[in-house]
This record gives structure tokens, sequence and C-alpha cells, in this order.
């Protein structure tokens, strides 16, 4: 092993992950005709019936499915289902007669999303439901009402709103440089989807606590002037398609009703990251109504830079008193020792996303450890990442089951060259959508030119069946039986038309005796869906761009300080969301998880970089961080709602405030009231139980193989050392003591408590 490696299965996990209890071995439902929650077959058969599209679905997932009315709230934590669970819940409910397909609208954030939603509807049967993005929505009723509406043809919608902004920079002589340039666009965007106008914008900037790259009010003037010039040149920009319709919506109540008329039933997939404009707008689609389903996870929340927010998640049970709120944990797509990491890094979290964090429980058979590795600099970083790949591959995992996945684009360049000087296919993530490509596109007319007119063409003479007959027209367009050497454009066009000689061949498998013509009509489906194929090369990705995906292995590169926080995260909100973005990047790994930094920048260069902090206590050798305080979302489960009948009134429990227990002041700061006193207030802490129990904490932690906040925090003991409980009972009542923790720990902790000695088996046993 070279020596700039550290060796590394370093993450031991003798026992269950942060105080879980053991799972059993996974029930019938976990396997039965599906072989994971997140995964189907490529070419699965239509369920036969309403009832067939239930099977296979856990119970927190069939209860999504089969909740159809009034207001629904899905916490669905990282490889839960949760898109298994919608798209099976619309199927459930249009195959069985209660929704029309037409009548509901899923709303989704990305195209890819979205294109996947549709394809997992047309395979459960139910073809002609709605599955767009907001802006993809927005823009459909926006074209067809705006002769009624306004008045003439819509205004054209700009492509790329930067060259404006530019202009307008310019007419109020201002120079903005390259990177100004773009920062500048995204505030205005910012400003846009949290429906700030020009004038307002300074202090809402400086309420957010945003850091604007130029002095605010320049902002503010620089925006100003870009309004009036998409005016004058009778442009829309992508804000503005969400804006005029919330102002139609608004304005002309007959549109409105027309609108609702048609959609009748709503899904918001990734609610946690809608803007204040994207909710204005669904509460306009909604009206009075109350049938709506949204799903999301708090934990997931990256994207608070454009201006989303989970509060709407948050609160939801707020707005909708009646809501029915489903919890999916159970995880089918990480191991236990991938999971075990993701809970650890959520347990240090802070902030009231973390307070409603999902505790994820891996239904998974156990895995290898995570890896972790410290390298002198990032080349050498790129290189060993690429010689581990390498090896996975030899051992028989494709390579479009691997991903390198890093926090800016910019780190991109070091992992394409070292890849390509290993001889390992690689595609860049974010890059030009799959059917959109040149080389995608002609591959399509010529596929369709033989399947009309084939029986003329010589190149099929000696094609016998349907892969043949693929392989045949695409190697007139450039696709050989090996690869091309090296990296570049070749390669990408290769990678593209090996992608659809792969697919022909998974078709002609599912459907022997398929024609040409068929898969030319599946090509058709999957583009009107965005559903491309998969293309075999490792994914080079940022881990914004990884959200909603999943590889067998994932190495997360470049986790060192400056970087992981980024060094621009300045506030706590900030540093949280950063946390939360690894949180993300460790759960998109099914089985092996690499975890790597460089001490340097460049060969040469000063080592004075060190891990990220948010691997204290997680990575062996490090010490835990203060862990946060409070409790997390809690098992998985259904909370049923109020009563959604209109005659009744839903009551609202009335919670009694925390007071300091020594000087009765109100208790806001979840520290203080886990401990039911002011910070500053004497405390009649017994220190020599609080050491005792400390030490008793030392050596669960050790023999489970966890971080010592695991067992419990420092909070919670210090808590115990003041109640000093005598009965489960009064120890159940300190904030911190989950019911799995107190039937655990529970006989261990009241004997200390009590002044008697105890075994060192793990929980007491």
């Amino acid at each position: 092993m070279p020596d700039h490696v550290t060796p590394a299965a370093l993450v031991r996990l003798s026992g269950p992950a942060c105080g879980q209890p053991a799972q059993p071995s996974p029930a019938t439902w976990q396997h039965g005709r599906v072989t994971a929650a997140t995964h189907s077959t490529l070419f699965p058969q239509v369920p036969d019936s309403a009832d067939a599209v239930l099977e296979g679905l856990d119970p927190e997932q069939r209860e999504v499915a089969t909740a159809l009315h009034g207001p629904v709230c899905v916490l669905a934590g990282a490889g839960t289902g949760k898109t298994r669970a919608i798209t099976h819940r619309i199927a459930y409910g249009v195959r069985s007669g209660i929704l029309q397909p037409s009548s509901v609208l899923a709303v989704t954030f990305t195209n890819r999303a979205a294109g996947e939603m549709r394809g997992r509807l047309r395979q459960l049967g139910a073809a002609g439901v709605q599955a767009r993005t907001f802006h993809s929505a927005a823009l459909r009723q926006l074209q067809y009402f705006w002769p009624k509406a306004v008045g003439g043809s819509l205004p054209r919608l700009v492509d790329r709103k930067i060259q404006l902004v530019a202009d307008a920079a310019a007419a109020c002589r201002i120079r903005l440089d390259r990177n100004e340039l773009r920062d500048v666009t995204a505030e205005i965007e910012w400003s846009k989807v949290t429906q700030t106008v020009p004038t307002d914008y300074p202090p809402a900037a400086a309420k957010a606590g945003r850091e604007a790259p130029r002095d605010p009010a320049e902002i503010a003037q620089i925006y100003n002037v870009y309004e009036d010039l998409k005016r004058d040149r009778s442009v829309i920009d992508f804000e503005d398609v969400l804006l005029l319709t919330v102002g139609i919506l608004q304005d002309r109540h007959d549109i409105a009703d027309q609108v609702r008329s048609q959609y009748q039933h709503f899904v918001v997939d990734e609610y946690q990251d809608v803007s204040p404009l994207q909710q204005r707008l669904l509460e306009l689609w909604l009206g009075e109504r109350d049938n709506l389903c949204v799903v999301g996870d708090a934990s997931q929340t990256i994207y608070s830079f454009t201006g989303a927010t989970p509060d709407h998640l948050l609160d939801f049970r707020t707005r909708h008193p009646g809501a029915t709120v489903v919890k999916l944990v159970r995880d089918y797509r990480s191991t236990p020792q991938v999971v075990h990491l993701a809970n650890g890094l959520l347990a240090q979290a802070r902030g009231r996303a973390a307070d409603h964090r999902l505790e994820l429980i891996s239904q998974r058979s156990p895995g290898p450890e995570p890896v972790y590795a410290e390298y002198t600099d990032e080349p050498a970083e790129a290189e060993g990442a690429a010689r581990r790949i390498r090896e996975l591959m030899d051992s028989g995992i494709p390579a479009g089951e691997i991903a390198i996945l890093f926090r800016t684009n910019a780190q991109s360049e070091t992992y394409e060259q070292a890849l390509a000087d290993a001889g390992v296919p690689y595609q860049l993530r974010g890059a030009e959508r799959f059917f959109d490509r040149p080389e995608v596109r002609k591959a399509g007319i010529a596929l369709r030119g033989a399947a009309r007119f084939g029986g003329n063409d010589s190149l099929l003479d000696d094609a016998v069946d349907l892969p043949s007959q693929v392989r045949a027209v695409l190697s007139g367009e450039g696709w050989t039986t090996e690869p091309p050497a090296g990296s570049g454009a070749v390669r990408e066009r290769w990678e593209s038309l090996a992608a659809l000689v792969n697919l022909a061949q998974d078709f002609a498998a599912a459907k022997p005796g398929a024609t040409l013509a068929d898969l030319v009509a599946e090509l058709d489906e999957r583009a009107n869906a965005q559903h491309p194929p998969t293309v075999q090369g490792v994914t080079l990705a940022s881990l914004h761009s990884a959200k909603g995906l999943e590889w067998d292995v994932v190495f997360l590169v470049g986790v060192a300080e400056g970087m992981m926080p980024i060094t621009y995260a300045k506030t706590d909100e900030q540093i949280e969301e950063e946390r939360r973005l690894l949180y993300v990047g460790v759960t998109r790994a099914r089985q092996h998880l690499h975890v790597s930094w460089a001490l340097s920048r460049a060969p040469g260069s000063r080592p004075n970089r060190r891990p990220s902090r948010f691997l204290d206590g997680l990575r062996p050798g490090s010490t835990a961080t203060t862990g946060r305080t409070g409790v997390g979302g809690g098992p998985g489960g259904v909370e049923r709602g109020f009563t959604s009948r209109p005659d009744v009134t839903p009551r609202r429990t009335q919670r009694t405030p925390a007071r300091c227990r020594v000087c009765g002041r109100t208790l806001t700061d979840a520290g203080e009231m886990k401990l039911m006193r002011c910070e500053d207030c004497p405390s009649d802490m017994d220190e020599g139980l609080y050491e005792r129990l400390r030490e008793w904490r030392a050596v669960q932690a050790k023999l489970s193989g966890q971080p010592d906040f695991c067992v419990f925090t420092d909070r919670t003991l210090m808590a115990i050392a003041e109640a000093e409980p005598t009965s489960p009972v009064e120890l159940s009542r300190i904030s911190g003591v989950l019911k799995r923790k107190l039937e655990r720990y529970g006989a261990d902790v009241l004997a200390i408590c009590a002044g008697q000695e105890v075994g060192e088996g793990v929980g007491g046993e």
C-alpha cells in the first residue's frame, strides 16, 4: 500500500448504529417480487389490476399508496423508496377508478425526475398523468391562457439571462467581471423566487444573511434596469414564467377556476426544495381544496441558496391539521455500514431541519466498512481513486455503477485526466441530456430509416436478430466493438452509441421477437419521458447534481476543510447545509463508500489542510465534536390527521411552554429545555453520578463501535445526573431518552443512579 494512503476500513460496526436495535432478517414483502424499493427491472410487466399495483410495497409505502384523500405528508429518508411510493399511489388511484389520469398533476424539480416519474407511471399502467416541473406546468398554462388574459402572443423566453444582466450593468455604468456577473445573476434569480422587488433587495438580502457580490444598492439598480430591458425587448425569463402564471391566477378568477376544474389532485415531490414563489403557485392551483400529497426530507435541503426552504414541509401539519403523515425510514439502498455513517453525520447536526431528521434503518445485508484515505495532494488523490476504480472494475463491478462525487465542478478536470490515464471510461453528470446529444439524434434517424426500409439495406443482410441489426446500423454512425483510446468528445460519442446497443440487447431479451420498429417506438417513449439508457462509464458529478441518483460504489473526494464545508459557508445555516450536502453524497452509495481528502492542492505545496470537521468522531482516530441536543424525527410509521370533514373544526394542541425549574423563565434553547433550567442558573447535578455515567457511556460506545454521543449526549447525561430518576417512567421523561434507548440502556442507567454496579455487556446484556 502506498505510504500516502491511510489504510482504511476504519469504521467498525460490531453493533447496531447509534442505539438502533438489531434488525431482523428482511421480511417477505422486502424481496417478494421486487429486488429493492428503489429499483425495478428494465422492462417490467404492467400490473394486471389495482391490487397488483400494491404488491411488493412495505407497510409504510402501502399507507402512502392507499391514502388518496385529504392532505398527506410523506417524510421520506434517503433510499426509502419515495418515488416508488408516490408513483404507486397515483397508479393505484388511477387503476382503482378513484383518480382520473387527466385530473392528476405530479410536480417535481428537474426534467429528469419528471421523466422518470412518467416512465414509472407508464410501466404501472397509469399513462396520461401529467408529471412536470413547476416551470414546465406553469409555462404550459401561460402559453394557453396568455391570449385570453393579456392578448397577443406570449413574449419570447430567454434561454440565458446572463447577457441581459451584463447589458443592464453596462447601462448602469457598473463593471462586472465574469464571476461577479454570474453572482449578480444568481441574486436576481433569488430575488424573484422569493418575490422581492428591486427596491426591497438590500434589506431582504441583509435579513436573509446573503453575502452580496457587490454593494446591495448596485445590485438593486442592476435588477431594476434588467426588468426594464426585458420589457423593452419583449422577453421574459425563467422566473417570470412562475410570476406571470401566479399573477394571472390571482387576477383572473375565471382562469383559476378553469385550471382547478382540470386538476383535482396534486402530488409534489422534493417538497423541501419549494421556494416561496412555487408555494404560492401551488396554493393557487389548489384553491380551497386539500387533495394534496407532498413528499420530502428536510435533511436533504441543499438548494437554499436558490430560495428553496424546508419550512413549507416542516409546517405542513400546522397548515393542514387534518393531514396524514407517513414516515419512510426503511433504507433499501444502502448497507448498514453506509447508513451508520449517514445517521452519524446527522446526529451532530443542529437547526430546525436537524430536529426533524429521520434515522434510517438499513434493510440490506451487511457490506464493507466505509474506506477513508488521506493523500499528500489532489493529483495523488485522483490517481488513487482511479487506481481503486480500475481494481473494482477488474473484479466485475460495471463502470456505470461507480461514481466520483465532488463539491465543485472545478474539481472534475483532475479526475477526468486520472481516469483517462488509467483507461477507465467516464461520463460527466450535468452535461447535455442523453436524447438531446447530436450523435443520439442522428442514431435515432438512422434506426428509424432502417426500420422502414431495412429490407433494401445491405448492411442488414447478415443481421439475424434485433441486437445485430442495431449494431449494423450504428456501425455506420461511429460505433465499434472496441472503445476508442483516451478521453474527450470521440469517447463520449462512442459511449452514447454503446448505450443504445446495450439497450437493444436488454430490449430483445425482455421482448423476444421484437422488431427494429418496436425498438424505435421504445426509444421515442423514453425520449418523451426523458428516461435514458445507462451509459457505461464512471460518473463524475458534483454533490448537488448527484441528488436523486445512486450507485453501487461512491467515491466522495476532496472531503477537507475549505471544500467541505466550502470556504464561503460562514453562518450556522450555511455550515449545516454543507453537512446535509455531504449526507446526500454518503446516501448515494449502495454498498461501497470511499471517503478521501488531500493535505495540499498541488505536489510540493504546504500540507496545511485537514479532514472535514463533519467526519470528527466518525472517522477513526478523530474526536467527536459536541453533538446536537434534542432528538430526531423518530421511527417510521403513520400519524393520522384530524378529520377533514368541513363540519368538524380541528382541535389544535396547545403546548405548555417549558420553564426553568430554578428561576421560572420561559425556555427556548433546545439545550436548556433538555436540562429544564437556564444555562446560567445553578445546577444541582451530582458530579460523581455524572462522571460514573460518562465512564459507563465510554464502555458502551467502545463495545458497539459507536461515537460516545450515539449512546447519550453530554446534555442528556447532565439531565440524568440532575434528575436522578428512580424508575423507567421518570427516566423516559428526560429529553434524549428515546423508547429504544430506554429499552436498551434504561436498566444500566437506573442501576448507576441507584449507586449499583453494572456489567460491561452492551445495554446491560
